[in-house]
């Protein structure tokens, strides 16, 4: 196969690729969301393989990226195909795990107390506030709003959440524990997240 021939067809591949997407990206908008979960297992190994390059903890870069997939559903209505889907996903995942580092290093920071300055906790204002009744009333509250969206999720992807945040197993042990293919384990989280995040935005908000 000649370099011109070669070139011609990788030039036809991406653009094939190129529709599909937008096709997807338009059954999402029209309120298909099974089309983004189409979207979230054609990319998800690309995303992940990103966010590592800034995270390097495994699960810490599965959940970045997981949560790149959300702002990228919640935002896509607004996409207007300017630029590749990919792309944008792209940006959307660098600024997740840059925004992941940032948070991270202030929680270290407004945190971290030695056993030696265990005593002046009174004076770290964040802790302080934390402990007030309106901290501890409103904590009360998300933790049942969180409950009750869980208990209201299909049973498969309340099983899946539940693995994945009060057992702490990885992506692949809940796959081999619900016999199914990871990607549809992300699917299921993604989406049980997204539930979740529905019920909890007027409380946060």
């Amino acid at each position: 196969m000649s370099k011109q021939h070669k070139c011609s067809k990788v030039k036809e591949q991406t653009e094939n690729n190129t529709e599909l997407d937008k096709e997807l990206v338009l059954r999402v908008q029209q309120g298909d969301k099974s089309a983004f979960d189409l979207l979230v297992i054609k990319y998800q190994h690309r995303i992940i393989q990103l966010v590592n390059r800034y995270i390097k903890d495994p699960s810490e870069a599965q959940d970045v990226a997981q949560e790149a997939f959300i702002k990228a559903y919640r935002a896509l209505g607004n996409f207007r195909g300017e630029s590749a889907f990919y792309t944008w996903l792209y940006r959307i995942a660098i600024n997740t795990a840059k925004n992941y580092l940032v948070s991270r290093s202030r929680r270290h920071s407004d945190y971290h107390i030695d056993v030696q300055d265990a005593e002046q906790v009174e004076n770290v204002p964040q802790l302080k506030g934390m402990e007030t009744p309106e901290y501890l009333l409103l904590n009360d509250e998300i933790i049942n709003v969180i409950k009750t969206a869980i208990e209201k999720l299909p049973e498969d992807m309340k099983v899946a959440i539940m693995l994945r945040e009060f057992e702490g197993m990885s992506y692949e042990e809940i796959a081999q524990t619900m016999e199914c293919p990871v990607g549809t384990v992300r699917s299921r989280i993604f989406r049980a997240r997204e539930a979740i995040d529905e019920n909890l935005s007027p409380l946060l908000d």
